[in-house]
């Protein structure tokens, strides 16, 4: 199974009610725990610290069911959700939202004039490969844009590369995904042109304010 048809199968399962939790384990050792169901909220909490710093348009990078497109549309904000999963964006679309089935290493609209991206919900690990990441978002981002990003917490071991996925219906597929603590970030802004701005915690999730450095 391809990672888009993971995240298709788990986003179905999670519209439709059926618990949908899976994990990603990396050779390593590391394990990351996503919940779809969470993502297929109105909204979840901490969400409203990061949305707070969207003040243009805004570009979600993995938008999922899009529960942060949808609401920067709601606040009359201009914003566009982008994954690869065709029913995410389905499902983003059914509430409202702008949304488009794209890889964020692809072609994207507004390349380079975008204010504000998202990287939300553990996306910063798209890829598996966080240096390539930063550096494509950069060049998304306006000169003077602004990049959010929620990272793992303080003292989580890093890792990259391709993880197993573990869900329910299955286990085996391999995920490109990576673990991004937030005491890894300076390191990886600055190998990748970026700066860290800011940095803040809420409902025991970490984010982060990044810009071209």
């Amino acid at each position: 199974m391809s990672a888009v048809a993971v995240f298709d199968a788990v986003f179905d399962r999670a519209a439709s009610g059926v618990p949908a939790a899976f994990t990603a384990r990396h050779p390593s050792g590391g394990v990351l725990r996503f919940d779809p169901a969470v993502w297929c909220r109105d909204a979840t909490a901490g969400d409203a610290t990061l949305l707070a710093r969207c003040t243009g348009p805004t570009l979600d990078v993995g938008c999922g069911p899009g529960r942060l497109t949808g609401a920067l549309l709601a606040a009359g904000l201009p914003a566009l959700g982008i994954d690869v999963s065709a029913i995410a964006v389905r499902l983003a679309r059914g509430r409202g939202a702008v949304a488009l089935r794209r890889d964020v290493f692809g072609p994207v609209p507004g390349a380079g004039r975008w204010r504000h991206l998202l990287l939300a919900d553990g996306n910063i690990g798209i890829g598996g490969d966080p240096h390539r990441l930063l550096r494509r978002c950069r060049r998304l981002l306006a000169a003077d844009g602004h990049l959010h990003a929620e990272l793992a917490p303080p003292g989580t071991p890093a890792w990259s590369g391709t993880a197993t996925v573990q869900t329910p219906g299955g286990t085996g597929s391999p995920l490109p995904w990576a673990c991004v603590p937030l005491d890894d970030l300076p390191a990886l802004a600055g190998a990748t042109a970026l700066r860290v701005r800011d940095t803040w915690t809420e409902a025991g999730r970490w984010f982060a304010t990044l810009s071209p450095g």
